[in-house]
């Protein structure tokens, strides 16, 4: 069994030119999984509110939810740690 923590990925490059989007902070408005739950490569664990945009932010790899690090109302930045699966 392999361990992977899921991070919040890099902010989209056009943040920095534009900002709209990202005008004010960037929080988790929804957390769409609970611990035990199994997920697929690519399945929406999250969902962030930036002010003007919401985001789904899906998971990299396929497992089962050991730990959500995170609750709805934070506020989260570039590579903080989101959850930790367990995949085979």
């Amino acid at each position: 069994m392999a361990m992977h923590t899921v991070h919040m990925p890099k902010y989209p490059e056009c943040w920095e030119s534009c900002g709209s989007c990202a005008s004010g902070d960037v929080f988790i408005l929804e957390i769409l999984v609970q611990i035990g739950d199994l997920l697929a490569r690519d399945d929406n664990i999250l969902t962030l509110e930036t002010g003007k945009v919401a985001l789904d932010i899906p998971t990299p790899w396929a497992g089962r939810v050991l730990e959500i690090h995170v609750t709805a109302g934070d506020k989260v930045a570039e590579g903080a740690p989101l959850l930790t699966l367990e995949s085979e």
